[in-house]
């Protein structure tokens, strides 16, 4: 385990308000969303939801600006899903996961 600065991050819940049809009319644009937070280094790990009722994604920076970014998701923005955004700050961290920081 590692120790590490106190480092804001952000845990973001999605959760589907349509029917799952209408929600994968925009998974690939919200796939190649994610894709892009992760390339820019924002966005840490997704995955969705068992039973799949929506979404987690896992970023580093502060809740407005990972607000901000969320609420671009393609799911969010069609409007077939809501986000939540909970901060935390990491202090601890296993050593995999403390050495990108």
């Amino acid at each position: 385990m590692v120790a590490r600065p106190m480092q804001p991050m952000c845990l973001a819940m999605l959760s589907y308000v349509k029917p799952l049809d209408e929600v994968d009319v925009h998974r690939d644009a919200h796939v190649a969303w994610i894709k892009a937070a992760m390339d820019e280094g924002t966005m840490l790990l997704a995955g969705r939801r068992n039973p799949p009722t929506g979404g987690v994604l896992l970023f580093r920076g502060e809740e407005d600006a990972v607000r901000a970014v969320a609420e671009t998701d393609p799911f969010v923005v069609n409007g077939v899903a809501t986000v939540e955004v909970v901060a935390f700050t990491m202090t601890l961290a296993m050593d995999q996961i403390g050495q990108l920081f």
